[in-house]
């Protein structure tokens, strides 16, 4: 099985003091240490699993610059076959619609039974694999959190629904898959492993290589702000019976029941 996984170089919340920039509408981004993607290194880990267990191979791609290739390495240390690097002028300031717009370019230049992406990214939006499936026509499922590998065209996954719940699919192949965290543990990833990958070539396409023409953007960011903190929230006690009843009783006084 041939597996896709698209990792992305973020800020690193551990190792940095996030700012606002002067205009409001980004953070600073001057000295920031980067990392991959939380979300998409547990992508990873899932796709070097599915491989070692059906066999087939594992590539990560990324849109970015040059110094996006650091964690394409990681990546390959960690287990990935291939890295691949898409990088033009044409692709700065993507948003979600223009990054998936580019990655679908790619695939579609390519053969990929399975397409992985990190349930949270594109500024924890969470679009580009949907976007991606629906741009390539493909099967889709968001917060998958378990997958058997069935046959070589169908897949049994599980979702993280609401209350804690998991609901259990069968999907076929190809498609495309957002991971959410707590399906694996990410192996960790030593410095032989890092040393191994360090002189490896990685493929770099622009725009042109991929048969990608601008998309454009579709949304823009206008505004980051500090929401003002509220009023705390009032804790109630008791028994659950007791607790009903106060919950009705502040919705009646706050105006939430007649």
């Amino acid at each position: 099985m041939d597996i896709l996984v698209c990792v992305k170089r973020v800020p690193d919340p551990a190792g940095n003091e996030i700012q606002l920039n002067r205009a409001g509408n980004d953070i600073e981004r001057d000295d920031l240490v980067y990392a991959v993607n939380e979300w998409d290194n547990y992508a990873v880990e899932e796709a070097i699993q599915i491989v070692d267990k059906a066999g087939g191979s594992v590539t990560v791609v990324s849109v970015g610059t040059d110094e996006d290739e650091e964690i394409l390495r990681r990546e390959m240390a960690m287990g990935a076959e291939k890295g691949v690097l898409l990088t033009d002028d044409a692709f700065n300031d993507a948003d979600g619609y223009k990054t998936a717009a580019i990655l679908s370019a790619y695939v579609g230049k390519n053969k990929f039974d399975l397409i992985l992406t990190g349930a949270q990214a594109d500024a924890g939006a969470g679009q580009v694999g949907g976007m991606m499936a629906a741009m390539l026509d493909l099967p889709y499922a968001s917060l998958v959190n378990k997958i058997e590998v069935d046959s070589d065209t169908a897949l049994t996954i599980g979702r993280e629904i609401e209350g804690g719940n998991q609901e259990i699919s069968s999907i076929e192949l190809p498609c495309v898959l957002s991971i959410q965290t707590g399906i694996n543990e990410p192996r960790y990833v030593s410095i032989r492993g890092i040393r191994k990958v360090a002189s490896l070539e990685i493929p770099v396409f622009d725009a042109a290589g991929i048969g990608f023409s601008d998309s454009g953007v579709k949304m823009q960011r206008l505004e980051y702000f500090q929401p003002e903190l509220g009023a705390g929230a009032e804790m109630l006690d008791g028994s659950d019976e007791e607790m009903a009843d106060k919950v009705v009783e502040l919705l009646k006084a706050k105006g939430g029941l007649k």
